[in-house]
């Protein structure tokens, strides 16, 4: 599959994911819905890797980098998220999510020594300035009072968390740690740490039998995590997580895009400006303009993340 390709799926599938996550708050608790999203995608992944006869034994670095993973990607990551939007709009926590693709940039700069191009700047720039434009008329009423302020940091927060995790991942990747395995492990792991914060807080297991529920929760455990993640995060290995992370300016518009398909939203000039400045930042960052998405593999430098590992370390036990 060609870069263009994992990019467009992450996107598309992340982007609609908005209308399905509106189905899982109800009775159930999120912290509960996500034990089930992910027990569910780590399930998938497991049955998926005996069924191609995919080694699943590893040694202990690379269970700390799955580890790594479930605490940052699948675990502490969605429960700041979830937590920022008690206290702030679901449009302002998209916008501030956003800041999750310059963190990205600046950790791979600190991480991996990658070289980061003028394009890459100027991209993340006009994505930024776009999804503030996309999202105006609902900032612009915000009262910025205490609450506000401690939606914003919890969502910082969850950016800077899921920025950590790509960052394992790229890593992981570079020492040749099979994707679909890592994300298996990671998920397990994740759901290891979210059952934890959900019997902490005292939180039942309710279930909604109701379509809308049952068909939301497959659509983001299967088409939201195994998927997506899938698709994302074996993009991050090639071109590189700073580029890789203006994905997370592009779901919110893609989101914005449907809800004027599906839910009757009116087009106004927010919108049509909006998306035009995201989608030439999204020029920009990924050199769609020159064609050089679908062939082109970012060549990321050595880090002092992790020492190199050992010959016995990479061997499947």
């Amino acid at each position: 599959m060609n870069n263009l390709f994992l990019y467009g799926v992450a996107v598309l599938v992340w982007g609609s994911t908005w209308l399905a996550i509106g189905f899982q708050l109800g009775e159930v608790a999120p912290v509960v819905s996500l034990v089930y999203r992910f027990a569910l995608a780590a399930a998938i992944l497991f049955v998926w890797c005996w069924l191609r006869r995919l080694p699943l034994r590893f040694g202990r670095q690379a269970h700390g980098r799955f580890m790594l993973l479930g605490l940052f990607l699948f675990g502490l990551n969605y429960i700041a998220t979830y937590s920022a939007q008690q206290y702030i709009s679901s449009a302002l926590n998209a916008v501030t999510f956003s800041t999750m693709m310059w963190l990205n940039v600046i950790n791979s700069r600190l991480f991996f020594g990658t070289r980061i191009e003028p394009k890459v700047y100027l991209g993340a720039a006009l994505g930024m300035l776009g999804i503030v434009t996309l999202f105006w008329p609902e900032i612009e009423v915000v009262s910025w009072k205490d609450e506000t302020l401690l939606g914003v940091v919890w969502c910082l927060g969850g950016a800077l968390l899921a920025s950590l995790g790509n960052m394992v991942s790229q890593r992981a990747q570079q020492e040749r740690v099979p994707l679909v395995q890592a994300n298996a492990w990671g998920m397990f792991y994740g759901t290891l740490l979210l059952l934890g914060v959900a019997l902490a807080g005292g939180r039942p297991f309710d279930f909604e039998n109701t379509t809308g529920y049952i068909v939301s929760l497959l659509y983001l455990a299967i088409f939201g995590s195994v998927i997506a993640f899938g698709t994302y995060l074996k993009l991050l290995g090639r071109i590189g997580a700073h580029k890789a992370g203006y994905a997370v300016v592009m779901f919110p518009a893609v989101a914005l895009l449907l809800s004027v398909l599906f839910e009757g939203l009116e087009v106004d000039l927010h919108l049509i400006a909006g998306t035009g400045l995201v989608l030439l930042g999204n020029l920009a960052i990924l050199g769609l303009g020159n064609g050089r998405l679908g062939a082109r593999t970012a060549r990321v430098g050595r880090t002092a993340f992790a020492p190199a590992p050992t010959a016995a370390e990479k061997k499947v036990a």
